[in-house]
């Protein structure tokens, strides 16, 4: 079978849960669903299989958005051979590349994998809510990762229909799944707490920092993009929060970091579309610590410690009993590893490939 085509609105190299998803789905040698992957043109080489886009002038809004469209849509024309492409993948559905691959490929039976941004932004951006609207009522199935996700969708786009939503989890790399459960040493050195990903506002990392600042014997390591945390910083500073930035580490570098730290907090304030990084922790033995927002609360459920990281008095009376009682982390541990074998990227991949012969 002809690879499929997708594409990902963001430069090559980005970082995000939605680009190593795409990788871990549609990547490497031997891919797991073969594909046309498609991102655009960046000062970082592309990881193979990516092809990466020429056209400029990515934006959001207006008549701008439009153009730049066009503008995709026109060179993925020049890209693309419509009958040797059985299927679209349609990624970032609020956003540029989505419309510009229907465009290019009108009569092609696509599926949409709705990520977390899309969902976000379209909430509050009438253009990208018009995108998604428009996606999701174009494409054959949607895919979703969890069913908040779905739920969503629904409440933005409430004259979908609900019977081309299809739930599909996202998963983790199985290689990463044969790593064996392990019990870091209880001492008498302080908590470590990771902080890894985007520190955009609504992922809440202000709150965590605020009660790291008021709990003693906790330290605090962000992992976390070089633009992202330059901006950040100073907020940091003004908390007062004693913490070590680690830079923005590739995954197989952050994996081997997570055996050096105690928890890992997840403090979104909202929707999350999955929470790979929280999986992928848990596959490491690391307890997870987080927010009971949509999303989470369906892949981690009691597997992981729930805490409302907006209240620092509850934030910090957990941390320190994660601090004071080892066995609290010892019974996280096993149910966390337990719930990542839940997720194997390949059980994704044969869905999605399952669903794809069921529309073509």
């Amino acid at each position: 079978m002809n690879p499929i085509v997708t594409a990902l609105d963001l430069p090559a190299g980005s970082p995000g849960g939605s680009v190593e998803l795409l990788h871990d789905l549609y990547g490497g040698a031997d891919p797991l669903i073969p594909a046309r992957l498609f991102m655009l043109h960046s000062d970082h080489p592309p990881k193979p299989p990516v092809e990466t886009l020429r056209t400029r002038g990515k934006c959001l809004t207006g008549h701008r958005f439009w153009t730049y469209v066009h503008a995709l849509s026109t060179e993925l024309t020049t890209l693309l051979i419509p009958r040797d492409i059985p299927l679209i993948h349609l990624q970032h559905l609020a956003f540029g590349a989505t419309p510009a691959l229907l465009h290019a490929l009108p009569q092609h039976p696509s599926i949409a994998l709705v990520h977390g941004t899309d969902l976000l932004i379209a909430g509050s951006n009438t253009t990208q809510r018009r995108v998604l609207h428009q996606s999701t009522h174009r494409a054959t199935a949607i895919v979703v990762p969890t069913p908040a996700m779905a739920d969503r969708l629904l409440h933005l786009t409430p004259d979908l229909k609900g019977a081309k939503i299809e739930h599909i989890p996202w998963g983790i790399p199985d290689r990463l799944l044969d790593r064996p459960l392990t019990f870091a040493p209880h001492d008498d050195r302080p908590l470590k707490l990771l902080y890894a990903g985007r520190l955009t506002a609504e992922k809440g990392v202000a709150a965590l920092a605020t009660a790291c600042a008021k709990t003693r014997n906790v330290t605090l390591s962000i992992a976390a993009p070089a633009h992202e945390y330059a901006a950040f910083a100073p907020r940091l500073h003004n908390i007062g929060c004693r913490h070590r930035y680690l830079g923005w580490l590739d995954r197989h570098h952050l994996w081997n970091v997570f055996g050096d730290h105690d928890v890992l907090a997840l403090p979104s304030t909202t929707l999350e579309a999955f929470g790979l990084v929280a999986v992928e922790a848990q596959a490491c033995s690391l307890p997870v610590l987080y927010q009971p927002v949509p999303g989470l609360i369906d892949v981690l459920g009691d597997t992981a410690l729930q805490v409302d990281f907006t209240d620092p008095h509850a934030l910090t009376a957990t941390l320190q009993t994660l601090q004071k009682d080892p066995s609290t982390r010892t019974d996280l541990r096993r149910a966390g590893y337990a719930n990542a074998h839940r997720f194997p990227i390949t059980t994704t991949a044969t869905a999605l490939t399952a669903l794809g012969h069921r529309i073509t």
